[in-house]
């Protein structure tokens, strides 16, 4: 191994972990006991130590490689960990972790200030599949879906020996080194001059190109072709940066600069682009853009929150891992009446951290745990990795395209062009738009952008706009929605719109600048609540069930009506239950007070009795002789209510009717006297089956069925053989 390799130093940034460090650092009675849960089986005589083998085994893991097998709670914390780059801060441990824990995939240990540190090691990591929530342009993502043989060649680089199966754990030295900016600018210093050319060029045209392109950067003559196309040597200068983790080959034919690396190597060409946007920024900054109306951009937490209210309404049905439906869309955009468009991309972005899943209403882990305030920085995050929303898609909704089409477009390299020109043209001052169209024509990414979201478009099968179109979508749209930019209207059909940076947005870009100051939760009037940016996310949601939505323009306001309170108590919420969590939120008023007490007020209480059905009896000799009798006593509910005999479950009509007719009563159902099969059906039969024709007879009939009528009894919606009511 290098001398470079043996003083690699870790940043104090740096915290994610081996799984080798982390089972030696447990004490020995938690490994053993983690052995036993998991049921791996260590063998004393190998040369490797116990905990290596313990890594070996639960690095294969079916959980392990495949996420979507743990609950849906577990799975979306195993996301938010990884997200975290492996450690994740929470005030305590989340239920959700504990098939985690048991599994050996998390562990947690204690932090400052009494908080809890869940780790999750580096070769979990490596070797997942995507999510929506992560950046597809990213090492970890690429890597994830490259082929084993690449994984091998990186860690073989950064190990200094040949990398032993399984690939995850030998992945994790290299891990180390690329998600360290200090220690990746060393080793992109550290290239040679043709390596450093051909990074360089490969990221002037957008961070990607094909194996043929590749092959005509570095220069290579040598061409081998097999059944996909030109195959690269192993010995250029592309193969080079390859197993350096620099240039990432994805199926088929494709090779791309990771984020990490391409964020680096843009930020060593940033001046040679200041020459060719200094005359565009001179033209912003001698005039006065100023429009003389403007539409000034919305703060996107209330309607975040409000939708997030609303799905969690068990009516409403939303399946992981595919699209938002259209419905509710068209729901959610009516009632909050905001842009379908807007809605849709709150929507995606809202799913992709977590806020429509159950867990969410969980305090101990993201993102139930963060604070309203910081809601608005981790849905611009989201759609800044790009995994959740792609403004090259005339849909930008991922999860509506099918999982094998779901590849992502270079559009980050044009978010990023749009937001550099944002931070230099419209810091605190009106910009027209044609200066950032300038700034992202003029960038010399733009051409080879451009050219892989035709090919992009291509694969994918969609129709790809020009790059300008797409940063002014980014720039007019889907930046305005997330309440960076204002949006200043054209004084006449010649000029375009201006725009510039909202107060909100600067924060946002800059995550350093100071935040505005937290504003709390109060109470509007008696029943109003308007949550403020210092409340929890996961204590808002949790008044889903007894709070109705209001106003969403300033600030999202809650209603707490008697109705709503009503509705909760009959869906068998306690009145504590309601009051402590509205009071995780705030004080409670004194008519807040009031109403929950006098809500959970008892009045009185009612006994539930199950029965077969109801005997109506009318006369009350009669259904005192049935309720009082041996034969019958039996059948009925003690005691019935007046006008009939509750029947004791399981007795069912016939046995009813029969021991009813032993005391010379009939059992009437739907209009007819119901006869038992121990009874033989007689022409002349007796209630509304006798049919008797002759006229001779008919008043003797009529005072038969009266005097018959006396002694007879209607059982109401009982049918043959038991039915109830």
């Amino acid at each position: 191994m290098s001398s470079k390799k043996q003083r690699s130093r870790k940043s104090p940034g740096l915290r994610a972990l081996p799984i080798g460090d982390v089972l030696r650092a447990l004490p020995p009675r938690e490994l053993s006991k983690l052995i036993e849960r998991v049921g791996v089986v260590v063998d004393e005589q190998k040369r490797i130590d116990v905990p290596s083998q313990v890594a070996r085994a639960l690095i294969n893991l079916p959980e392990a490689r495949d996420p979507s097998r743990l609950p849906g709670p577990t799975a979306e914390l195993f996301y938010r960990i990884a997200e975290a780059k492996g450690v994740l801060v929470v005030d305590s441990l989340p239920p959700a972790v504990q098939p985690l824990v048991a599994s050996g995939i998390v562990f947690a240990r204690g932090a400052e200030d009494g908080k809890v540190e869940l780790v999750l090691p580096i070769a979990y990591m490596v070797q997942v599949r995507s999510w929506e929530g992560e950046d597809p342009r990213g090492l970890r993502a690429l890597v994830s879906q490259a082929n084993p043989e690449v994984a091998a060649a990186i860690a073989s680089h950064y190990l200094g020996r040949p990398a032993t199966p399984p690939y995850a754990l030998s992945f994790e030295a290299a891990w180390l080194v690329l998600n360290d900016p200090d220690r990746l600018r060393e080793e992109i210093d550290e290239l040679a001059p043709l390596e450093r050319k051909l990074l360089r060029a490969i990221e002037k045209v957008g961070g990607e190109v094909e194996t043929e392109e590749l092959l005509d950067l570095e220069r290579e003559p040598m061409r081998l072709r097999g059944a996909t196309g030109a195959t690269p040597t192993r010995r250029g200068v592309g193969f080079a940066l390859e197993r350096r983790g620099f240039l990432v080959p994805v199926h088929p034919n494709r090779h791309v600069i990771p984020s990490e690396v391409a964020r680096l190597v843009g930020a060593q060409r940033r001046a040679e682009r200041e020459a060719q946007r200094r005359e565009i920024r001179s033209f912003v900054l001698e005039e006065d853009h100023a429009p003389r109306r403007a539409s000034f951009a919305a703060d996107p937490v209330p309607l975040t929150l409000a939708m997030a209210l609303v799905t969690r309404d068990p009516a409403i049905e939303v399946k992981p891992g595919i699209g938002t439906p259209r419905s509710l869309i068209s729901k959610l955009s009516t009632r909050f009446g905001a842009q379908p468009e807007t809605v849709a991309m709150i929507a995606s972005l809202s799913r992709a951290v977590g806020l429509w899943d159950p867990s969410a209403v969980n305090t101990a882990s993201p993102p139930g745990s963060m604070s309203v305030g910081a809601l608005s920085q981790l849905l611009f995050n989201a759609w800044r990795q790009g995994g959740a929303w792609d403004d090259a898609r005339p849909d930008g909704e991922v999860l509506r395209v099918a999982s094998e089409v779901r590849e992502a477009s270079s559009v980050g390299v044009l978010r990023e062009m749009v937001l550099d020109a944002l931070r230099e043209l419209s810091d605190g001052r009106w910009a027209p738009w044609e200066a950032v169209a300038a700034y992202v024509r003029a960038d010399s990414r733009t051409p080879g952008v451009g050219r892989l979201l035709t090919r992009w478009g291509q694969r994918a099968g969609v129709e790809p706009a020009a790059p300008p179109e797409i940063a002014r979508r980014i720039a007019l749209e889907t930046l305005h929605h997330l309440g960076v930019v204002d949006l200043g209207e054209p004084d006449d059909d010649d000029s375009g719109p201006t725009l510039r940076i909202t107060p909100r947005g600067r924060v946002l870009l800059d995550p350093e600048a100071s935040a505005p100051a937290a504003d709390p939760s109060a109470y509007l009037d008696g029943q109003v609540l308007r949550v403020g940016s210092n409340a929890r996310i996961g204590d808002v949601l949790s008044l889903a069930p007894f709070v109705e939505i209001g106003a969403i323009s300033v600030g999202l306001d809650l209603s707490i009506t008697p109705h709503a309170i009503s509705l909760a108590l009959a869906a068998g919420y306690d009145s504590d239950f309601i009051r402590s969590r509205l009071e995780s939120i705030v004080e409670l008023p004194d008519p807040i007070e009031r109403m929950l007490a006098q809500a959970a007020a008892v009045l009185g209480r009612a006994e539930f009795i199950p029965t077969q059905g109801f005997l109506w009896v009318e006369d009350e000799e009669l259904r005192e002789m049935l309720r009082t009798r041996r034969q019958t006593a039996d059948l009925f509910v003690e005691p019935s209510p007046p006008a009939g005999l509750l029947i004791n479950p399981g007795v069912d009509v016939e046995k009813l009717a029969r021991r009813c007719r032993s005391l010379g009563v009939e059992v009437v159902v739907d209009g007819e006297v119901y006869r038992t099969r121990s009874m033989t059906p007689s022409p002349r039969g007796s209630g509304t089956r006798r049919v008797d024709s002759s006229s001779s007879t008919r008043a003797a009939s009529k005072s038969s069925a009266t005097r018959r009528r006396r002694s007879s009894v209607k059982m109401p919606a009982l049918k043959r053989g038991g039915g109830s009511n």
